[in-house]
């Protein structure tokens, strides 16, 4: 059965009008897609088991994507996000898009997500497909992940501390990749500008054996997660307004700065951007944009609260309590191989993605905007002094509240453990609360778990979880914290 995509209302009509107006004026050039074939690939780095494709309808195919990349000139880039871009000089190009889609062509949803790949590691990294793939796999959607910036070909420091210098796609599997190069992450937005024209209209300028075959996509969304999300503050704030490429955007855990414009023959500093800003999003981007934060994020390295700004016309902001930056779900394996003096966070951000992004979907087609949530509250004592209260189990009021926070038997947030190692400044931590303060909370495990049920379903039917996801998310809850 087809799955039909997004419904073309007036409202659909009016951006896709406005975008198209814009991209006419804009630049024309269009990206050469080569699929990959020799060697060995070389995946995103997840801690997860695989994602089985096959068993879901799905293949995956590989591409170098080539062509020329025009940089820019910052002339402006106010705290209101009205950047001013100009054209600057322009460079060749090949770097890797893997791409990720339905088999039948009859149940593709009409959707492409672009993920703008995470390079904090030193290498490429796919963290918004990690927790979106159920979604994106029942609903029928395109993804595609774009190596977009520079140490994701030609090697570089890994930001995050996670092993120093990296080789980069091109000297780490020669045999596939010898031939990619990268001229700096100044012409990254360029390019993922690129493989987002493709995906708006895969029959222009591309063979039918290209990336998307013959699909007919309706719906274009960029996606992409810390250092991602703050390349595509810079994309929305600059680069949008001048090509018009996206329907939508998704932005997961951005800070309160963004990348610069001026990195040619090197890779940006995520570093440096951490210390740039604030600069809020542009109310005016005129297309649909999700920003999905952790608590985490307001505060400690990624320092996003002096960006925070209210829901507006295009902007929804979504924080979740409780949750850090990164955690258990998206580390998975690796978890086990980080010293963080404890366990690392166990949030739910997982299921509010998946909501988050359903919900998008519906938005670009005309459909209700995301449900509004209030923003957290930030506790200056607790933030002081790190320590949970009894009264709220240390977790901030405010926010989406996902059930492990809304029916808590731990202590979630986005703090570290006292010296934890650098590695473990953006997975927060899970403490385990003693008895007394348990028993405080609850008589015993079923009415624990009576109000985890009735948390999950509360939420459900706010629209920050999905029904899909309740049986899974029933299974996530923790009795053996309660041992009465």
């Amino acid at each position: 059965m087809s799955r039909a995509g997004p419904s073309i209302t007036p409202l659909t009509r009016l951006f896709r009008a406005r975008r198209e107006r814009i991209d006419v004026m804009a630049d024309s050039t269009r990206a050469t897609f080569t699929e990959l074939t020799g060697g060995r690939p070389f995946p995103p780095m997840t801690g997860r088991a695989p994602v089985d494709l096959a068993a879901a309808g799905f293949v995956e195919s590989e591409w170098a994507v080539s062509g020329v990349a025009t940089s820019y000139d910052a002339a402006a880039t106010p705290e209101d996000g009205r950047f001013e871009l100009t054209d600057a000089d322009t460079a060749p190009y090949a770097t890797r898009v893997l791409v990720r889609r339905p088999a039948d062509p009859a149940a593709f949803s009409g959707v492409v997500l672009v993920e703008w790949l995470n390079v904090s590691g030193g290498q490429d990294a796919a963290p918004d497909f990690t927790y979106l793939a159920e979604e994106i796999l029942r609903a029928g959607h395109v993804w595609m992940g774009v190596s977009a910036q520079f140490i994701a070909v030609e090697g570089g420091d890994a930001a995050v501390g996670m092993g120093g210098q990296t080789t980069g796609l091109r000297a780490a599997r020669s045999g596939r990749y010898g031939d990619l190069h990268h001229p700096g992450d100044a012409y990254a937005y360029d390019i993922v500008t690129q493989v987002g024209r493709y995906a708006r209209d895969p029959r222009a300028g591309a063979a039918p054996a290209g990336p998307l075959g013959d699909l007919r996509p309706t719906t274009v969304i960029a996606v992409g997660e810390s250092q991602s999300a703050f390349a595509l503050t810079s994309y929305v704030n600059g680069v949008h307004a001048r090509v018009g490429v996206f329907d939508a955007f998704l932005l997961h855990s951005r800070g309160a700065g963004f990348l610069p414009f001026d990195d040619r023959g090197r890779g940006a500093d995520i570093r440096a951007s951490l210390g740039v800003g604030p600069v809020r999003l542009r109310e005016d981007v005129g297309v649909p944009v999700l920003l999905v934060q952790a608590e985490g994020d307001l505060g400690g390295t990624i320092g996003s609260l002096p960006a925070r700004q209210p829901d507006s016309e295009w902007i929804v902001t979504w924080e979740i309590a409780g949750q850090a930056h990164a955690d258990l779900y998206q580390l998975g394996e690796f978890a086990q191989f980080v010293d963080c003096h404890g366990p690392i966070n166990s949030g739910q951000q997982v299921f509010v993605l998946r909501a988050g992004l359903r919900h998008l979907v519906s938005w670009c087609g005309g459909g209700a905007r995301p449900p509004a949530a209030p923003p957290v509250e930030i506790d200056d004592d607790e933030a002081v002094t790190g320590r949970p209260s009894a009264e709220t189990f240390g977790i901030s009021r405010g926010g989406v509240r996902t059930p492990v926070v809304d029916a808590p038997v731990e202590y979630l947030t986005g703090d570290v453990h006292p010296g934890a190692q650098p590695m473990c400044m953006l997975l927060g931590r899970t403490v385990e609360l003693d008895e007394q303060t348990l028993r405080r909370r609850w008589s015993g495990r079923e009415q624990y778990l009576q109000a985890y049920r009735e948390a999950t379903d509360r939420l459900i039917d706010e629209g920050f979880l999905l029904a899909e996801d309740r049986k899974e998310i029933l299974a996530d809850a923790r009795p053996e914290r309660i041992t009465w």
